[in-house]
């Protein structure tokens, strides 16, 4: 094995970190879609205002709330001194997502004339799937990357003694005293 490839994390080694990430990205996104549905609803139902406006802003409160999960849990580990950097590229990446979500909104209301609740929670549901997917994709490339990961540490005692340990480990032998 060469040291390239010896330093390189095998697929399934990535796979695995990236499955940690994707489910704590969704636990702050389920709780983002719940602020967002919630707020939404009540801010449509308590003022009866047009319901791409009760979007938008039911989008901006999840907006707010994700950016706190995801700092504070799924991307602690990220470069902090780029902060500003950070926070930019967030709102940016987050209003691609609004307009994303409330275009279905609005497409769904106007030109296809649908109104009512399900007409509307429905385009809504469509609008934060397509929209969850550009955002997830969108932060985990651009605004909350992590720390470079450290050089693998080569093992003491050399290449014999790896290899020795490598068979003890794959063996089914079975020690008991």
């Amino acid at each position: 094995m060469t040291k390239h490839k010896a330093q390189r994390a095998s697929l399934t080694d990535r796979m695995r970190g990236v499955s940690g990430e994707v489910l704590k990205f969704a636990v702050v996104g389920v709780v983002g879609i719940v602020v967002n549905f919630g707020v939404s609803n009540a801010v449509l139902h308590a003022t009866h205002w047009a319901p791409v406006r009760c979007s938008v802003i039911g989008t901006v409160v999840a907006i707010l709330a994700n950016y706190i999960g995801y700092r504070y849990w799924v991307y602690r580990d990220s470069d902090a001194a780029s902060r500003r950097r950070e926070i930019t590229l967030f709102l940016v990446f987050s209003a691609i997502g609004l307009l994303i979500e409330n275009g279905t909104v609005w497409v769904v209301t106007y030109p296809l004339g649908m109104k009512g609740t399900l007409a509307y929670n429905a385009s809504k549901v469509a609008g934060t799937g397509v929209a969850t997917l550009f955002r997830f994709f969108s932060y985990r490339t651009w605004v909350f990357k992590a720390m470079p990961e450290l050089p693998a540490v080569a093992p003491v005692g050399g290449p014999a003694v790896v290899a020795q340990a490598e068979r003890i480990l794959a063996s089914d032998v079975q020690y008991t005293n």
